[in-house]
This record gives structure tokens, C-alpha cells and sequence, in this order.
């Protein structure tokens, strides 16, 4: 009748079927999860701003950082990216702190002065299985000054 090789041929072929049909399922019922991140970021302080012997404005700043990211963990979550910080686990989502930017906001001439700038936080959720998620959220505004300081 059938040898062996037959069979297992058909069991194999019918387990990687069934497999990418669950990991297809599990992808598309992902997408309709909804979550509703928390989050806040207010300048603390502004260390410094000043114009760079090229001509172009720099700002450091001190913000003070509050985020509940914990509602993007489901069960296919496998980390979630937010600038060059990596979150693994659901503890982790949870923080509150007062960061100095280790990257200035620079731009190209001299024309941050007395400008409103936006803090905006982008986020992205990397699943065990399907297409990776990005959503962005902006946190607060505010106005640089007029002058320079050293």
C-alpha cells in the first residue's frame, strides 16, 4: 500500500499547513486589539541653548517622563521599541523619571528661537507572530526662549 515516507510526508506537510494557518489567525486577531497607552512628558528644565560655530541652534533639555505602556503586552508581544530603549516584559512598561536628553535637538540654522516645539513619543510593538506595529502619541508642547543661554 503506502510506505512510511508517504505518511510522513502527509503528517509533516499537514502539522507546517496548520501551523502557518494558526500563526495567520493569530496575526489578524492581533490587529483588532485596541490599547490605550499612558503617557506624559513635561520639560523640566532647559540646560542649555545655543547657537553651534556652524550656525545652528542646539537645545538640551531636562524632561520629566511618566508612561504606562503596559496595555500594548498581549499574549503575542514580544517586545516593544521606544527610541533606542527596549522593553521586554509587562513590569518593565511602567515608568516615571526625569531624563536629560542624550540626543540635542538640533536644527539646520538658527531658527528654534522662540519656536513651539512637541514632544511626541513613537512606539513600536514587535509580535511574536505577524507584522510589527508602530503608533506615535504627542505628550506636550512647549516654547523655547527668545535669547540663548550658555
Amino acid at each position: 500500500m503506502h510506505i512510511f515516507g508517504y505518511r510522513l510526508n502527509t503528517v509533516a506537510t499537514f502539522s507546517v499547513l496548520l501551523l502557518g494557518v494558526l500563526c495567520a489567525a493569530a496575526s489578524l486577531l492581533d490587529g483588532f486589539d485596541s490599547s490605550a497607552v499612558k503617557a506624559h512628558a513635561q520639560v523640566h528644565k532647559i540646560n542649555r541653548f545655543r547657537k553651534q560655530l556652524s550656525g545652528n541652534d542646539e537645545v538640551h533639555l531636562t524632561l520629566n517622563v511618566s508612561m504606562d505602556l503596559q496595555s500594548l503586552f498581549t499574549w503575542n508581544t514580544k517586545q516593544i521599541s521606544l527610541w533606542d530603549h527596549i522593553v521586554l516584559d509587562k513590569d518593565q512598561a511602567r515608568f516615571e523619571r526625569q531624563i536629560i536628553n542624550k540626543y540635542p535637538l538640533i536644527d539646520q540654522g538658527s531658527n528654534l528661537r522662540d519656536k513651539e516645539v512637541k514632544i511626541v513619543l513613537h512606539w513600536h510593538v514587535m509580535p511574536k507572530t505577524g507584522r510589527m506595529a508602530s503608533d506615535k502619541m504627542v505628550l506636550s508642547q512647549f516654547r523655547l526662549p527668545n535669547a540663548y543661554s550658555q
